[in-house]
């Protein structure tokens, strides 16, 4: 029995001009095109990117989120509708990698509905050539942008997105009356005694977000710090990302027309005392006490505070990964020695029944075919509910809404007939034997890690009691 294929949107706009492919206008022809060929599209399967670049992948939070869910299992939705295919992506690599993932490996057709190119031999060279055009504009225009940005830069305008502290009004950055000061205050305590980590935990306990809203932490403190804007500069690097690196000769450095924030001296001042401790202490003092030499843990420990990953803080010891940044404000800190007695003495426990497990997934096993026919089973039903959500809005009329849910009733009552019994997983006691191996000297970190992970998925330490509860897998 054939069932209605689920369908998922991308859209992509670069600019608020683009009327064209403004989102508005491509989710009606996707709609549309949905409609007539018997597709449903549900809301939580449109993904739109806005204001975003289609040259990479990297940086379309929409469309990585779209390629993450079309991973999972069962698939959640047939084929992935586009206006056209440079909204998929202006890189070629990118789009082969992509399409060919989608379509070989988990079996989702990627579709333009305005670029109608047919599925004979024809139709792939003219589908790559179609996307090599689109590679070219998008080069081009890159090339003709970056232009346009150097000239501004060149007569101290900005070119990005004000940093902390300052608005943009009339092409120009002006102080914000509220965030300004807090830079002024974070010169201040860093110049009177108080470190990045610290500054950073200060900001965060305050309640107070980055201008991307996030939490602070050691490097967006010194960020702060090494940024000319704050006396009256504008600094940009043509060449792309600077990585921190602000003696690279590509960097422009210009005066601008905005008012500073900080006196250049206290600027000159907190640069001096940040180069002084580079050079005591080199780039990481972390990394001189050897932070990713393999542990036992490694990987499986998290912060019961925060969530974040025990990473080495010294030699012997760890610390939350987020705390040791300055985004966490709870010290997880333990030595590797006693973190590892805890762990095994309450694996043991679990293994032979004396502490109840903690799974982090069903204990069935995930290849069972009753859990793969409960997962179609359950997409079916969600399909079910969409074609209703689709005719009480007006998208589909009542006519279109009964056979639509004809044939999903169908689909349903022919799993749930074919639906065998669930089969539970082995006995714990089976692992039992690991634990020697676990304490054996002559078994390697690394080789105690990978059989650590054939049955934890993860392990939460909590700092005030000194426990841990471990994940099972």
């Amino acid at each position: 029995m054939n069932s209605m294929k689920t369908a998922a949107a991308y859209i992509r706009v670069s600019t608020d001009d683009q009327i064209e492919y403004s989102p508005d206008s491509q989710l009606k022809a996707l709609r549309d095109y949905a409609k007539r060929n018997d597709m449903i599209l549900p809301e939580e399967f449109i993904y739109i990117d806005e204001g975003i670049s289609g040259r990479t992948t990297s940086k379309r939070p929409a469309f990585n989120r779209m390629i993450g869910t079309a991973k999972t299992k069962p698939k959640p939705f047939d084929v992935i509708l586009l206006w056209k295919f440079s909204r998929f992506a202006r890189n070629r690599e990118d789009a082969i990698v992509y399409k060919s993932m989608l379509r070989k490996q988990l079996g989702i057709e990627v579709i333009s509905v305005s670029e109608n190119i047919g599925d004979d031999k024809m139709s792939v060279l003219i589908e790559a050539m179609i996307e090599a055009m689109d590679e070219y504009y998008s080069i081009n225009l890159a090339e003709e942008v970056k232009r346009g940005m150097i000239e501004k830069v060149s007569r101290g305008e900005p070119v990005s997105i004000p940093a902390f502290g300052y608005d943009i009004k009339e092409k120009n950055y002006v102080p914000n009356p509220e965030t300004a000061p807090i830079v002024a205050s974070i010169f201040s305590d860093y110049l009177n005694g108080s470190g990045t980590r610290e500054i950073a935990q200060k900001l965060n306990a305050l309640d107070i977000r980055t201008s991307r809203g996030g939490l602070w932490e050691n490097r967006t403190v010194e960020y702060i710090l090494r940024n000319p804007v704050y006396i009256g500069k504008i600094r940009w690097n043509p060449a792309g990302r600077t990585r921190r690196n602000y003696d690279q000769s590509s960097i422009m450095l210009i005066d601008g027309h905005h008012e500073p924030i900080i006196e250049e001296s206290t600027f000159n001042a907190a640069n001096e005392k940040l180069d002084e401790i580079k050079a005591l202490y080199g780039k990481s003092t972390a990394k001189q006490n050897h932070p990713s030499e393999p542990f036992m843990l490694y990987g499986l420990v998290q912060c019961s505070n925060c969530g974040a990953t025990l990473t080495r803080s010294a030699k012997d010891s760890v610390q939350c990964y987020k705390y040791a940044h300055g985004k966490c404000s709870v010290s997880h800190h333990i030595s590797i020695k006693k973190l590892n007695d805890l762990v095994l003495e309450s694996l043991e426990g679990t293994l032979r029944g004396t502490i109840p497990p903690l799974y982090s997934e069903r204990v069935y096993q995930i290849e069972d075919p009753a859990i793969q026919s409960a997962n179609l089973l359950a997409a079916e039903k969600r399909k079910l509910e969409r074609v209703k959500q689709a005719y009480e809005a007006g998208i589909d009329t009542l006519e279109e809404y009964r056979e639509n849910k004809r044939k999903i009733t169908g689909r349903i009552k022919q799993l749930e007939a074919e639906q065998p019994k669930p089969k539970l997983r082995k006995p714990l006691q089976e692992h039992l034997d690991m634990l020697p191996k676990l304490r054996d000297p002559d078994l390697t970190t690394e080789e105690k890690n990978i059989l650590l992970r054939t049955v934890i998925s993860h392990v939460v330490f909590n700092r005030a009691s000194c426990t841990v509860d471990i994940f099972l897998r």
